[in-house]
């Protein structure tokens, strides 16, 4: 089946605009039919269907920007779309091409260095994928939280808390007003079916910390001093116009002091794994380079 080809015939310039019902039938025969040219990407050599100034948009560099499945209205926009936008493009280019200097326009050495960083990262990445051993003892995130104790300052105050909002109308309140401050075990399972009942909004996870600032994002408290409000408070109840929100605060630690193993956890987790991605990276390039010095694939004439 033969495509149809679309030629801007006159330079474009800056207030050009395609003719968008020629170029969306342009498309979708585009589309349709596909591009089945043997030619490699970076020499192409389908079918002309645009052209500005000198740069020309060929067939097969289409080949693969509709997905399959894409219905027939979707794929003439794409097409029609991302032919636009490479007029446009081309027309900046040209004008750059004509106001720029040659040293300025030599970009080779940039692309190369560009296209080699590439290729080295999808092989690292790869490389991580396929040997980085991701398995992180308990007694090495504790050995690394004390060896590294100033790493670990909180800055900001964090809290242990149960917080319920509910709204004012719900039922049984006086029964909450018991059962959020319990620490026994039953009282918390009874909570926890009130709430998944009634409560517009709870944590009653009180064995992990939270940053205090994030609790006050949802309750209507406010106060000047943080810390003094913590010393001094360990059951709160507030109210709006339509809620009431009962906070028990277990547990809390100010800014400044030093922040719990529990809330650095995931933390350090992640610094061990970043640690050992750089040890695999920086063995394998030195063994890669080894390698190639004694098979005498490195050749470096000094001058």
């Amino acid at each position: 089946m033969n495509r149809i080809l679309l030629v801007a015939r006159q330079p474009i310039s800056r207030n050009h605009v395609f003719n968008t019902g020629v170029l969306l039938f342009v498309g979708l025969l585009l589309f349709l039919c596909g591009c089945n040219e043997t030619e490699t990407p970076s020499t192409p050599t389908g079918k002309v269907v645009a052209q500005v100034f000198n740069y020309k948009l060929y067939s097969d560099q289409l080949a693969d920007l509709v997905p399959s499945g894409t219905s027939k209205d979707d794929s003439i926009r794409m097409v029609s779309t991302y032919i636009n936008s490479w007029a446009r493009e081309m027309v900046l280019v040209h004008k750059a091409e004509q106001n720029l200097t040659q040293a300025q326009k030599n970009v080779q050495k940039q692309l190369d260095t560009y296209r080699n960083s590439l290729i080295i990262y999808a092989y690292e990445k790869e490389l991580i994928r396929q040997k980085l051993d991701t398995v992180v003892s308990e007694q090495e995130i504790a050995t690394y939280y004390d060896a590294h104790p100033s790493d670990f300052e909180l800055k900001d105050n964090i809290i242990k808390v149960v917080y319920v909002k509910v709204d004012k109308k719900a039922p049984n309140l006086a029964k909450l007003r018991t059962l959020y401050k319990s620490e026994r075990p039953q009282d918390r399972i009874e909570l926890e079916g009130w709430c998944r009942q009634f409560a517009t909004n709870y944590y009653l996870d009180d064995n992990s910390w939270l940053l205090f600032d994030d609790l006050l994002k949802e309750i209507p408290i406010e106060t000047y001093n943080k810390e003094l409000f913590l010393q001094n408070n360990r059951d709160v109840e507030v109210a709006d116009s339509t809620s009431f929100y009962f906070v028990h605060i277990k547990g809390f630690m100010t800014r400044n002091s030093r922040s719990p193993l529990t809330f650095e956890r995931e933390n350090i987790r992640n610094i061990i794994l970043n640690k050992r991605k750089r040890e695999l990276i920086d063995s394998m390039r030195d063994n890669l380079y080894k390698e190639a010095l004694e098979s005498e694939k490195v050749k470096i004439n000094t001058p």
